[in-house]
């Protein structure tokens, strides 16, 4: 396949990297020291304790590349929609579009470029971090899921799977894929967004009596949008896992945290905003979610007039 990989991040890198053994792959970023250093080095994953070379082709400008296969987005949701606008020439009438983004509802921004049975959502497990320009570390390998909106007429998902596979990855079809999405969508609206207002680690969560009754209050109006749009799922068993996560995990710190901390604009509307854009559509209120957005883009706000 011809694969358009959309950021030379962590993540991008490690599915840029390993799909190009069998694939032809154009990693496109907006950091020309990034492009440089993966065309004249090859691009270095460090993964299995030793250092691996891949060789996918990497530029800025997609303007000669041509029409693709698939298009996967790996930069941060917040800048979605300008890097598909940016390279929406390389996206043809039978090109597909692929999400494994944290959070929810970036079909909705996908939608503006392509038709919905064009469009693939997923997750992934895997996990890296960039060591320097053109470096990632492969932090784990875990699975890769993704599904479709509507039924999948041409047979794209097997075809997808029997590529990433064959490139190293482990890729399971699911048939609702809204349930699995939701189902991290429920850690990632209490403790990240939580951690990232109250600027706290995530063992503070569990541990506070105030921060963890908001905490439960978020996951039952996340839980109550859920069974609107027609997921199920254990509201004891979601409670309990977000606490075990935050016990767990005492010094840790979610991406929400790092970003406001940094002074860095966030990913929160595809987080907690992605549950309000949900209740809106399926008319559950959720204030507590709502606030919560509210509260991080004014603390990105004060960030940025700080630094002026």
């Amino acid at each position: 396949m011809k694969i358009a990989v959309l950021g030379a991040g962590a993540m991008g890198s490690i599915y840029g990297g390993h799909l190009s053994l069998h694939n032809d792959v154009y990693m496109i970023d907006k950091k020309q020291e990034i492009v440089d250093k993966i065309n004249a080095d090859g691009l270095k994953l460090f993964e299995n304790d030793k250092d691996v070379i891949y060789r996918p082709e990497a530029m800025t400008d997609s303007a000669n590349l041509g029409e693709v296969d698939l298009v996967i987005l790996f930069v941060k949701a917040l800048f979605s929609k300008a890097a598909l606008e940016e390279n929406r020439h390389i996206i043809g009438e039978h090109t597909y579009v692929m999400t494994l983004q944290n959070g929810a509802g970036h079909e909705d921004i996908l939608s503006e470029f392509v038709p919905k049975e064009r469009i693939i959502i997923g997750t992934t497990e895997d996990n890296g971090a960039i060591l320097d320009f053109g470096y990632v570390r492969r932090g784990g390998k875990g699975k890769t899921n993704i599904g479709m909106l509507v039924p999948d007429s041409n047979g794209m998902l097997g075809k997808i799977k029997e590529s990433f596979d064959s490139c190293g990855f482990d890729t399971h079809i699911y048939d609702n894929i809204q349930q699995l999405i939701w189902d991290k969508l429920f850690t990632n609206v209490s403790l990240s967004a939580l951690t990232g207002v109250l600027q706290v680690p995530i063992g503070f969560i569990a541990a506070d009596e105030y921060a963890w009754s908001m905490t439960v209050t978020l996951i039952k109006e996340a839980l109550a949008v859920a069974k609107a749009l027609g997921l199920e799922f254990d509201e004891q068993e979601i409670i309990e896992r977000v606490r075990n996560t935050s016990i767990s995990s005492p010094e840790g710190k979610t991406s929400i945290y790092a970003d406001l901390k940094a002074g860095r604009r966030t990913e929160v509307n595809t987080i907690s905003g992605a549950v309000v854009r949900a209740g809106e559509k399926t008319g559950v209120d959720v204030p507590t979610h709502r606030m919560i957005v509210n509260m991080v883009h004014a603390m990105e706000d004060r960030d940025r007039k700080e630094t002026k």
